[in-house]
């Protein structure tokens, strides 16, 4: 590092924490009376799109992904700061950890701090996602009329439009990071 005055120091970054992957499967709660299942288990993150569950596949709306996962103790070592990233979201994301709200993210880089609601052992992560309309307009037009679950005017989207990548896509990462003054 150089500052303004040219002077110049060297800093040796040792002891990194490494990204962790939340990996596993993962449960997500779709609300009730649009066609898909009250819950449902992916075993990855995946679109919606590629599930066989036509509840699933169409679904447009907000679904709540839920997963547990532990933090061993040395991991939350005091001047540290920890980072919820979410990787791919289509389309926006509402983060909560262990019951502490943390934000909406509605573009990239969907991360958040997490430092003050992670916690050593057992952490329960709720994001709710919410996606765009077009894959209910799309997957109602397999339903005879009086079953589908929108009624719109727009006939943009037919049976053969494509689908628009929907949910968590992930990876899901925590990141650490770590705050050093560094004096010149």
């Amino acid at each position: 590092i150089e500052n303004s005055l040219g002077k110049v120091a060297k800093i040796d970054i040792v002891d990194i924490l490494q990204p962790q992957r939340l990996l596993g499967s993962w449960e997500i709660r779709f609300p009730k009376g649009w066609g898909a299942p009250e819950s449902v288990m992916f075993d990855s993150l995946k679109s919606w799109t590629k599930d066989s569950e036509p509840g699933v596949k169409y679904f447009s709306g907000t679904a709540c992904y839920r997963k547990q996962f532990d933090v061993p103790g040395k991991m939350l070592e005091k001047g540290k700061y920890f980072y919820l990233d979410l990787g791919e979201v289509k389309n926006i994301a509402e983060v909560s950890l262990n019951g502490k709200k943390l934000g909406i993210l509605w573009k990239k880089p969907f991360r958040v701090n997490i430092t003050d609601a992670i916690k050593v052992g057992k952490n329960e992560l709720e994001v709710r996602i919410t996606n765009l309309w077009p894959n209910r307009l799309i997957g109602d037009q397999f339903l005879p009329e009086n079953q589908r679950y929108t009624h719109t005017n727009i006939k943009k989207f037919t049976r053969d439009s494509p689908l628009m990548e929907s949910g968590l896509l992930g990876p899901v990462r925590i990141l650490a990071a770590q705050v050093v003054e560094v004096r010149l």
